[in-house]
């Protein structure tokens, strides 16, 4: 099943329904791990909640610009 029109840059009610769900999430976790990362008082561990928290940023933009590019 083609999800996409040939031809035509538009997402579908479903494929929308699933980045809007994945966005959402993203910006939950970074959300999330940046209050661990304040809470923490390992350094190590801080170090890794800040890391996780820049990965969520970096893939809620990538699949924001993608979103963004389809409307």
């Amino acid at each position: 099943m083609n999800t996409m029109n040939p031809g035509n840059n538009q997402l579908d009610a479903r494929n929308l329904k699933t980045l809007e769900d994945q966005l959402a999430y993203e910006a939950l976790m970074n959300k999330k791990c940046s209050q661990y990362a304040e809470y923490c008082t390992d350094a190590n561990l801080k170090q890794v909640c800040q890391q996780g928290a820049a990965t969520h940023k970096t893939n809620f933009t990538a699949l924001k610009n993608y979103l963004d590019s389809h409307n």
